[in-house]
C-alpha cells in the first residue's frame, strides 16, 4: 500500500513537470507544433524513461534477466500491455494534460481505477469486499469533484475529452494484463518497466512518428541549442515517471491491480496540493477543491484496504 501511495506522489509531480514542458515555446510556437505535442513529447517522455530503467537493472546487474523474460509468454505480454498502455494511454493522457490543464488532467484521467476493477474483477476473479467498492466509487466521484472545481483555463475540451477515454481504457487494459504476467515470479517489477518503457518508446519512434511527420521536430529539439531545455524538463518528467511506475507494478505485484490502481488514483488530489504549494495557484482552492481532495486522498487509501486481513 505505501508503494501504490508512493506512486500516486511521484506520478502527481511527473504530470506537473510535464505540462511545465507543453507550454514552452517549441511546443506552443505553431499549430502544427501544438498538434504534435502530445506524440513527441511521448515519445521523448517513455524514451528517457526507458534509459532510466535500464541504467537501473543495468547498475544491478540484471539486464541477461531482462533479455531471458523477452523470450517467455509473460514477457510478451508485457509488450502487449506495453503498446496498450504507452502509445494508447499515454497518448490519451498528454492530449488530457495539454488540453486541459495538468490539474484537470490528472483529475479527469483518474477515472481508469474503475475500469481496470471491472476488468480484474471479470478476467482475474479478483474480489474487492463490498466497503472496498463503497469507497472506490466515493473516490471517483472525488475526482469528478474536483474537475469541475477546478478553474484552470480549457484549451480544447473535444481533444481532452478523448484523451481521457483513451487513458483510461488504455491504463486500465494495462494493468490487468500486467498483473498476470507479474504472476510469474521471473518476471520482476524493474524488467516489466524496462520491457514496457522500451516497446513503447519503439513504437511511438518507428510507427506513429512517421505517420504524423513527428519526427522532425523531434530533431530539431535534440539540435537547436535553445531548445535544451525542454528536452531536459521532460526527461526529468520522465525520471519521476520511472519511479512511479517501479513502485505502481510492485503495488500491483503485490496487492493486485484493483487496489494498486485505487491508490495510483490519489494523484489527482496530489497534483492539486503541489499546484498550490510549488506554482502558488490558490485560485483553485474552494471548500469544494479541499472537500473533495480530502476525499480522493482518504477514500482511496480505505477502498485499497482490506480490513479482514489486518484482524
Amino acid at each position: 500500500m505505501t508503494s501504490g501511495v508512493i506512486a500516486g506522489i511521484t506520478w502527481a509531480l511527473e504530470t506537473l513537470i510535464l505540462g511545465i514542458a507543453l507550454k514552452m515555446a517549441p511546443f506552443i510556437s505553431t499549430q502544427e507544433a501544438i498538434t504534435l505535442a502530445p506524440f513527441v513529447s511521448t515519445f521523448i517522455h517513455d524514451g528517457f524513461s526507458a534509459i532510466w530503467a535500464t541504467l537501473y537493472n543495468s547498475l544491478r546487474g540484471n539486464e541477461r534477466e531482462v533479455r531471458k523474460i523477452l523470450k517467455t509468454q509473460s514477457g510478451k505480454f508485457v509488450i502487449l500491455a506495453a503498446i496498450i498502455g504507452g502509445p494508447v494511454g499515454m497518448t490519451g493522457y498528454v492530449l488530457t494534460v495539454n488540453n486541459l490543464g495538468p490539474s484537470i488532467g490528472a483529475v479527469a484521467s483518474a477515472i481508469f481505477p474503475a475500469v481496470g476493477a471491472v476488468l480484474a474483477y471479470f478476467f482475474l476473479k479478483e474480489k474487492m469486499q463490498w466497503y472496498q467498492w463503497m469507497f472506490l466509487v466515493i473516490t471517483l466521484l472525488g475526482v469528478y469533484g474536483l474537475s469541475n472545481s477546478s478553474t484552470l483555463n480549457v484549451r480544447n475540451l473535444s481533444l481532452g475529452l478523448i484523451g481521457i477515454i483513451m487513458c483510461t481504457f488504455g491504463w486500465g487494459i494495462e494493468a490487468v494484463i500486467l498483473a498476470k504476467s507479474l504472476k510469474n515470479d521471473d518476471v520482476k517489477d524493474a524488467y516489466a518497466l524496462q520491457i514496457r518503457q522500451t516497446t513503447s518508446a519503439i513504437v511511438y519512434g518507428g510507427i506513429i512518428l512517421p505517420i504524423i511527420n513527428g519526427w522532425p521536430l523531434v530533431i530539431s529539439l535534440f539540435t537547436n541549442p535553445k531548445t535544451e531545455e525542454v528536452v531536459l524538463v521532460i526527461a526529468l518528467a520522465g525520471l519521476f515517471a520511472t519511479i512511479s511506475y517501479l513502485f505502481y507494478y510492485k503495488a500491483i505485484s503485490k496487492i493486485g491491480p484493483s487496489k494498486a490502481m485505487a491508490l495510483d488514483v490519489t494523484y489527482a488530489a496530489w497534483a492539486v496540493i503541489f499546484t498550490v504549494l510549488f506554482f502558488h495557484d490558490v485560485h483553485i482552492i474552494t471548500k469544494s477543491t479541499i472537500v473533495c481532495t480530502a476525499i480522493v486522498l482518504v477514500c482511496g487509501i480505505l477502498s485499497a484496504t482490506d480490513y479482514r486481513e489486518l484482524i
